[in-house]
């Protein structure tokens, strides 16, 4: 753990408020939101509800604090469902008394309203993506979304949008985890942003003698994730896929899935470092704001095979860089529409240059994204934005 020294001392006498919009496990947002709270051990923690154990200790020591969304039936399973609520529970919250508002957003967390001469400074890992651009995916014709949610969502969401926009004036700075983000925030908010890219903690992986037979995913089972499309691009080609990851599209695509297909819930840490390993390349088919598991595979020395569109482009060398000679290593193919044969291309494509992978130059890639780098980038950005 980074020490505060010297000039960054400071930020210890803060009182600091940290908001995340939920916590329900450790994915990419809540390793952010790990840094946050190792820089301020003393910040308690808002957020819409929380399910205790799911996240790191580090996380669950501080004072925790919920809103009324905590009481809600069925929120283990259907919170999604709630999120019309959840702009009226957010507003809910007082932050009377801090001197720093630093929310961690992909949902509401970035409209929590700092008083006055507090400064609010919102990490973004997105615009709402449920009602920009991956409204269709989650509320559309083909979605897997419910028959009351699909005939609400329409009347809903213009308003959702319309607050979120206006909240946004709540923001002194924004940070985005990537140029991908950075786009969005101005595009939707009309709002510059510096770009922090996502943290990687590098050292919990390493090289492995080689790589076996099989491919690897490590994905939350979102409908954005597409692993839906990795289901049947396999079932297709035959070759062994292990899929580590939960959430609500699990027994659906677990029905659809060949033998050569294998499901895991989340693996443990060194179960995990011995996937990512021996695996001949991670399978990362969605548009991602960013994405972890993309410099989490490089970090073990494997390429990646990924849609090309969003944060990958910034966290993937590709092929074509390789070949052209403007890059003297490569660590992944892209494909350029979601489609089963595209998926199945890129596959054997890569397949074709596996034996041009070189695994100590995609660990030094990787260690560039690591999560020292990423905090020493947060602990200047907030001093910096702390005294302007």
């Amino acid at each position: 753990m980074s020490e505060i020294r010297g000039n960054d001392a400071f930020l210890k006498t803060l009182r600091v408020a940290l908001v995340h919009d939920w916590l329900t496990g450790m994915r990419g947002g809540e390793k952010c939101l790990e840094v946050f709270c190792e820089i301020f051990p003393q910040a308690d923690i808002y957020t819409l509800f929380h399910f205790p154990g799911t996240v790191s200790p580090t996380i669950e020591r501080h004072p925790i604090h919920t809103t009324w969304v905590q009481h809600l039936p069925f929120l283990a399973t259907k919170y999604r469902n709630y999120l019309p609520l959840f702009p009226l529970a957010l507003e809910g919250l007082s932050f009377k008394g801090y001197d720093l508002v630093l929310s961690s957003s992909h949902c509401v967390a970035k409209a929590a309203r700092a008083p006055s001469p507090a400064k609010h400074i919102s990490y973004v890992f997105t615009p709402i993506r449920y009602v920009w651009d991956m409204y269709d995916i989650y509320f559309g014709r083909e979605s897997k979304a419910g028959r009351l949610p699909k005939l609400l969502m329409p009347l809903i969401a213009p308003l959702f949008r319309k607050w979120d926009v206006r909240t946004c004036r709540r923001v002194d700075h924004f940070l985005a985890d990537s140029d991908h983000v950075r786009k969005r925030i101005r595009r939707y908010y009309q709002r510059e942003a510096e770009v922090i890219p996502v943290p990687v903690d590098t050292g919990q992986f390493s090289l492995a003698a080689g790589p076996r037979d099989y491919y690897l995913m490590v994905t939350a089972l979102a409908p954005y994730k597409r692993v839906d499309l990795a289901v049947r691009a396999f079932n297709r080609l035959g070759i062994p896929l292990i899929i580590v990851g939960k959430g609500p599209m699990r027994e659906r695509l677990q029905e659809e899935s060949k033998e050569n297909i294998t499901w895991f819930g989340w693996a443990e840490p060194e179960q995990l470092k011995r996937l990512y390993g021996e695996c001949r390349a991670l399978i990362f088919p969605g548009e991602e704001d960013a994405g972890i598991t993309p410099l989490e595979a490089q970090a073990s020395g494997r390429p990646v095979v990924a849609y090309g569109l969003g944060g990958v482009l910034e966290t993937v060398v590709p092929l074509a860089d390789f070949q052209s000679g403007r890059k003297d290593f490569f660590s992944g193919v892209f494909f350029n529409v979601q489609t089963e044969d595209a998926l199945m291309e890129a596959v054997r494509s890569l397949e074709k240059h596996l034996h041009l992978i070189q695994p100590e130059k995609l660990q030094a890639f990787a260690r560039t994204f690591d999560r020292e780098v990423f905090k020493r980038k947060i602990i200047e950005t907030l001093i910096a934005k702390m005294k302007t």
